[in-house]
């Protein structure tokens, strides 16, 4: 244990350094800068499809056919606010959040945020501080260095003066100071391609499946796009104006111009929404992941229990007779240069300190549950869990099981016969004092464990605490399943995963413990979220599905996770996860709008392009592609754009169901088949060939356009449902929309519509009033198919907590 403090830089020193670049400007969080959103939104692949084809459109000189080019003004500004509004929130969140180190300067000892390192700064280091940047010991007392997130060697290193630490690892026990050698970009942490302190979310369906239908998309599109092209282009003796308008009528609706904006736009409002709730989400996914968790292990401590504590009581035991009982507990306190929160409440009980010089001091260690210090002439003494110190038969032991079983933390105080600092410590433990602190549960945790049995999430409370103990304050919370001492636990991880099933508290829980646990429940097929604010969470917090961390948690706790609560509030959860819920449920409800869209455009030029190759090789009637530009910007607005745009934003709190991908697939594929079958069907009945005048075709366009807003304004309907009021309302105005625009004479006009022929506005109406029976009957049997009850009207609630 070195002794002799490092004096740190002065004021001048710092301003040297930072005035010749020498100070930790670490590459910045992986957030874009507003230049590059802009460039990002407004350079994308879709609006340069959609302006080539707006040019296009410009040369016939038909301005009001070029009214889809709003799409790409809409896209853009739309994506750069939403963006922009995340990145703000999360930038203000992240300075809350940020690592700030402890800097030893001659003006005095200062938290600084890890930008305004210098080279040659003193840190100093305590329990649960993640290493800033590269620098060498120059102080250390019983300094343990976890390094696994940058070499993934688990076992803790002892670090002496003058050993090197790297950024990116931690403090497991212990104290010193460390003087930076390497900052910024030279760092061992800001060299590794990817930052090794952070966990990389590798799955998410959402993403992967919204991709997979881009995918599918792009197949689709060349071979119908080409083939109509060709068309329209070259078999149509309707002049060129009409040919371009009708190849670009063909192509617009096929691009799935909305579907990655709105899936960008419910992610960026549900980072905003949950920093609202002083939520910080490192990484995206993650709000998508934790609504997919189907278990959550959660610590007491800090999470079903206040962070603070008090000591309720001290009790002196049979044969300490004599025994300077609270003047140790203070001396043990004074002694501890980073106390926990037990050793912070006995330094609140007794705070005078009688001033037992040290010869050794063993800090807290997660893995041994004890911590001590040995005092030159007061001999050896030593704090920690009373079952480990004891023989958990022994009277003490019993007693503070007894204890411990009113939910209160017991802690042993004794007298050892050896250093503490030896090998073999503590040794031969005499017992002096049971300290038995109270912790008072979160009056808002029953609440939360009660939504997570509504949701069918199973809650496993792993402590380090005694299992009695914590067993006590999950039974009053009304958590059953018995409590299990966890070293009683097998190893073998099948029985481990058996045990795991049985119980729900486990007391006594060693670090390497939780990261099995965790590694057990993933062999299930379990999706875990780990919770935790100490350095002993840190590993499970890396390895678990979902890592949840504590705003005022360790460093290096909060580096590893996902998602970090700023309130401190474990109730702060049920929102994170009513927000992924509605981020799945409705980019799927969107994804189903957008791909029936694509399906129905794409099968319609496929058949319209099929009739005119037919035409060009047998010499048959060619056929004109029946929508212009305009008719399909305003089939749009109301089957697609605005609805998809309210319901990516709505409220959803429907459970989130495995399979993105055939679920959407099973929707859209058979839904945009009969939209496509049935408007192309209206069409030829009302197509009056090549020969038709400008009325007959426009006529036969608005036949087949009706057709298509009865089928596809059933789709919303249907996608629509579970039905609540607003969206029951919002289908209902949709609808109206339509109804408004084919009843006013200026907008029959303007957009090119004529439904005054009576028999094929007739015609229309009866086959899309088919084509939707075939869609609900659709929609019935995918229910069935999928293994779910088709629901028209959402069910009342059964655990309100994210709707408040």
């Amino acid at each position: 244990m070195t002794t002799v403090r490092t004096e740190g830089l002065t004021d001048a020193e710092v301003a040297q350094r930072v005035a010749d670049g020498q100070t930790n400007d670490t590459p910045v969080r992986a957030a874009r800068s507003v230049r590059e959103i802009i460039r990002a939104n407004v350079f994308t692949r879709i609006n340069a499809i959609l302006g080539v084809l707006l040019a296009i459109v410009l040369t016939t000189g038909s301005l009001i056919n070029g009214l889809f080019g709003l799409l790409i003004v809409f896209n853009s500004v739309i994506g750069m606010v939403q963006e922009i509004r995340a990145k703000q929130t999360l930038d203000k969140l992240a300075i809350v959040g940020q690592a700030k180190p402890s800097v030893r300067r001659q003006s005095g000892t200062r938290a600084l945020p890890s930008g305004e390192v210098v080279l040659g700064d003193i840190i100093e280091l305590g329990p649960g501080d993640q290493i800033v940047v590269d620098g060498d010991v120059v102080e250390e007392s019983d300094l343990e260095i976890d390094e696994s997130l940058l070499t993934g060697e688990a076992d803790p290193i002892g670090k002496g003066v003058g050993d090197h630490v790297m950024s990116g690892s931690f403090v497991i026990s212990g104290s010193g100071a460390y003087r930076a050698t390497k900052v910024g970009r030279d760092a061992y942490a800001a060299k590794l391609a990817e930052d090794a302190s952070k966990f990389t979310l590798v799955k998410s369906e959402l993403r992967n499946g919204i991709n997979q239908i881009l995918k599918f998309i792009t197949y689709l599109l060349i071979p119908a796009g080409l083939l109509i092209i060709y068309t329209q282009l070259f078999t149509t003796d309707v002049g060129w104006r009409a040919s371009v308008l009708a190849m670009v009528g063909a192509l617009v609706p096929m691009v799935p111009e909305g579907l990655v904006l709105m899936t960008s736009l419910a992610f960026a409002v549900g980072v905003v929404r949950l920093g609202q709730r002083q939520c910080l989400v490192q990484e995206l996914p993650a709000i998508e992941g934790l609504a997919r968790v189907d278990v959550v292990c959660a610590d007491k401590t800090g999470t079903l229990t206040e962070n603070g504590m008090r000591v309720s009581e001290v009790v002196e035991l049979a044969g300490a007779e004599g025994l300077p009982v609270h003047q140790a507990l203070a001396a043990l306190a004074a002694a501890d240069a980073r106390p926990n929160a037990s050793i912070q409440a006995i330094a609140e009980a007794f705070s005078t300190s009688p001033g037992w010089p040290s010869s050794a001091v063993a800090p807290f260690k997660s893995a041994t549950k004890w911590s001590g210090v040995s005092f030159a002439e007061r001999g050896n003494w030593v704090i920690g869990a009373p079952d480990v110190l004891l023989e958990p038969s022994s009277a003490p032991a019993v007693q503070a099981e007894q204890i411990g079983a009113r939910g209160l933390r017991v802690l042993l105080l004794g007298f050892c016969d050896r250093s503490v600092d030896a090998p073999d410590a503590p040794g031969r433990v005499t017992p002096a004092a049971l300290v038995v602190l109270e912790q008072r549960v979160r009056v808002d945790a029953r609440e939360t464990l009660d939504y997570f049995a509504a949701q069918d999430v199973s809650v496993k409370v792993i402590s380090g605490d005694n299992a009695v103990s914590v067993g006590a304050v999950a039974e009053e919370l009304g958590l059953s399943g018995g409590a299990m001492d966890a070293r009683r636990l097998p190893s073998e991880p099948d029985q481990l995963a058996d045990a795991l099933e049985d119980h729900t508290v486990f007391g006594r829980v060693r670090p390497d413990q939780k990261r099995a646990m965790v590694h057990a429940l993933q062999a299930r097929d379990h999706t875990v979220a780990m919770t935790g604010d100490g350095v002993n969470d840190v590993l499970a917090l890396k390895d678990a599905d979902i890592g949840v961390a504590m705003g005022a948690g360790s460093p290096a706790a909060r580096a590893v996770a996902q998602i970090v609560l700023l309130d401190n509030k474990f109730a702060t959860l049920p929102y994170v996860v009513g927000e992924g819920r509605r981020v799945i449920g409705n980019i799927e409800r969107v994804a189903n709008l957008f791909l029936t869209k694509t399906v129905y455009s794409v099968l319609l030029a496929l058949l319209v392009g099929l009739v005119g190759l037919a035409s060009a090789l047998f010499g048959t009637e060619p056929l004109l592609y029946p929508f212009q530009p305009i008719h399909v910007t305003v089939a749009a607005w109301f089957t697609i754009g605005i609805p998809s745009f309210i319901l990516s934003l709505a409220p959803n709190n429907e459970r989130a169901h495995p399979g993105f991908v055939r679920r959407v697939m099973s929707g859209a594929l058979p839904a945009g088949l009969v939209v496509g079958v049935a408007t192309f069907s209206s069409y030829l009945l009302a197509y009056r060939g090549s020969e038709a005048t400008a009325v007959q075709q426009i006529q036969a366009s608005t036949t087949a356009l009706i057709t298509l807003l009865a089928t596809a304004g059933w789709v919303l309907a249907v996608v629509a449902r579970p039905y609540q009021w607003w969206r029951l309302t919002l289908v209902i105005c949709c609808g109206l929309a339509y109804v408004g625009i084919f009843a006013i004479p200026l907008a029959r006009e303007k957009f090119l519509l004529d439904p005054s022929n009576v028999a094929l506005t007739s015609m229309a109406l009866g086959i899309g009033a088919l084509g939707a029976g075939v869609i609900e009957a659709m929609w019935w049997a995918r229910g069935v198919m999928l293994g779910e009850r088709p629901k028209l009207w959402r069910e009342p609630a059964t655990a309100t907590m994210t709707g408040r």
